[in-house]
Order: C-alpha cells, then sequence, then structure tokens
C-alpha cells in the first residue's frame, strides 16, 4: 500500500512539474489541495458526517496545515527549477530532520548510531548539491525548505497522535492548505490553456489525496517505521519518470548521495522498529 501511494505522489508531481511550465505555482498549489479537499469530503463525508470536521485542537490542526502548504509551495517550486529525482531526493531529508526535532520538541533519547545516521543523510544530500560547484544554485535550498516544513509538520502530527482522528487531520490540511492559497488565487488566476490541462489541475489534487487515504489505510495495518523504508521506492519512480517525461536522469554523484541518504533513512526506521520491539518486549515482561 505504501509503494502504491507514493507511485500515485509520483505521478502527482509528474503533472505539477509539466503545468510550472505554463502556470504561476501559486495556482498548482492552491489545485494540489482544492481538490484534495473535494476528494476528502466526498468519500469521507457521507461515513464520518460532522466527525471529520469536529477537533478540540483547532490551532494545532490549522498549524499543521500552514506547515503542508508552505512545503508544497517549496516542492512545486523546486519542481519549475531542478530535476524531479533530485528534488524529491533532497526533500528526504525530512526523516533526518524530524529525528533532531524529535530531541528537542518531543525531548526523545537519540543513541549514537541514530546520530550517525543522521549525519550520513546529511553527507547524502551534500553530494547531491555539491555546494561550490556549478550543479549548485538557490534552487536546491527549495527542497531543503519543503524538508524543513513536512518535517516540522511530522512532529507536529506526532503530538496528535491518538488524540485526533487521522481522517480529521487530512481534511483540516486541505481546508487550511486551499484557504491560505485562495488569499492569493485573485492575483495569479489564469484559465486552464486546454482540457487536458483543466484534467491535470483536477488530477494533482485527486491524486495526492488518494495518496494519502492509501497511506492512512497502510498505518492501520502496520506501525509506521515497519512501513517507511518501503517509501524509499518513490525515489525509484521519479527517476524513471523524469527520464522518460524530461529526459532528466541523475549522474553518478547524485546517485551516490541518493544511495546514502536512502540507507540512512531505511537505517533510522529499522533501528527505531527494534526500539519498538523491545518496549513492547519490556512491558510483556513487567
Amino acid at each position: 500500500m505504501v509503494m502504491t501511494a507514493v507511485a500515485i505522489f509520483s505521478v502527482g508531481d509528474l503533472m505539477a512539474k509539466y503545468l510550472t511550465r505554463f502556470y504561476p505555482i501559486a495556482l498548482i498549489v492552491w489545485a494540489r489541495f482544492a481538490f484534495h479537499l473535494l476528494l476528502v469530503v466526498v468519500v469521507l463525508g457521507p461515513r464520518y458526517g460532522r466527525s471529520l470536521v469536529r477537533t478540540t485542537r483547532l490551532g494545532a490542526q490549522a498549524l499543521r496545515g500552514l506547515l503542508l502548504a508552505f512545503g508544497s509551495v517549496f516542492f512545486v517550486s523546486a519542481l519549475k527549477y531542478m530535476p524531479l529525482a533530485e528534488t524529491t531526493a533532497i526533500a528526504y531529508l525530512a526523516p533526518l530532520l524530524v529525528t533532531l526535532m524529535s530531541v528537542v520538541f518531543l525531548k526523545e533519547k537519540v543513541e549514537l548510531a541514530r546520530w550517525i545516521a543522521v549525519f550520513c543523510g546529511f553527507v547524502g544530500v551534500l553530494t547531491i548539491i555539491r555546494p561550490g560547484t556549478n550543479v549548485f544554485t538557490w534552487a536546491v535550498l527549495l527542497p531543503i525548505g519543503n524538508a524543513i516544513s513536512f518535517a516540522s509538520y511530522q512532529i507536529l502530527t506526532r503530538r496528535l497522535a491518538g488524540l485526533e482522528s487521522p481522517y480529521t487531520s487530512i481534511f483540516y490540511a486541505g481546508l487550511v492548505g486551499m484557504a491560505l492559497m485562495s488569499f492569493v488565487l485573485p492575483s495569479v488566476w489564469t484559465p486552464p490553456q486546454s482540457a487536458l490541462h483543466a484534467a491535470l489541475f483536477v488530477g494533482i489534487g485527486t491524486l495526492g489525496g488518494f495518496g494519502h487515504l492509501i497511506l492512512i489505510k497502510a498505518y492501520d495495518h502496520a506501525p509506521a517505521s515497519r512501513l517507511a523504508p518501503f517509501s524509499y521506492s518513490q525515489l525509484i519512480w521519479v527517476a524513471a519518470i523524469g527520464f522518460l517525461a524530461f529526459g532528466d536522469f541523475p549522474d553518478a554523484w547524485s546517485l551516490l548521495g541518493i544511495a546514502i541518504l536512502i540507507a540512512s533513512g531505511i537505517y533510522i526506521a529499522s533501528h527505531q522498529r527494534r526500539s519498538e520491539r523491545q518496549l513492547v518486549s519490556q512491558g510483556k515482561d513487567g
């Protein structure tokens, strides 16, 4: 289910990158949230009714939505200026940043081995962007901004875990993002140039919504730490899609950096899984 979800996200990113050739970034991000929200309401509204919008932590939900909206603006902006595979790979810095932020905000203890994995992950990102070379441009700051925004979003999501329904959270993420982007919509509104473009605007939102719904169902069947390694299959999809659609393929240094980043992320997820098993085992012994 996770691999299906990230494949869907990859197709949505392809659509967004294509649309950046013709339309303002803010319009594309608005469509992402607007049709995401419409899908959630249509699919979940009849089943959950008022409970879909009922929340006791409106402020936290609003902040989550703002972080996700800013992250989307950073990511779609990066797609305009950077290859799809490199953009997505740098965005996968987020799980490493979550480890750092969990120490500061959640007071979690991180072992030396995980600190080493985080450091290696940063080395992987530096290998991809290569500061001091002509590969490094201001645009590489955009997916880094996305990673920071999304890591903050994940930390806040973990704070809400067990307190709010995941379906309520996905509803407010779409609602806040659409509301925020609606403020700038009048100044960037551009009618679709063709039926294909109109379909792509609808597609980026609905595919994103479907992907998130599939992820939620996946988390119903297995813990996040067990599923996290499978999300890295998205990097295979984006590399293939970027090559077929745009003729972009990571060079040898970028492939090395991506490999280091994947290895670091999978190690951290696997270590978290072992830690959870130990806690369960200690609980049973107790």
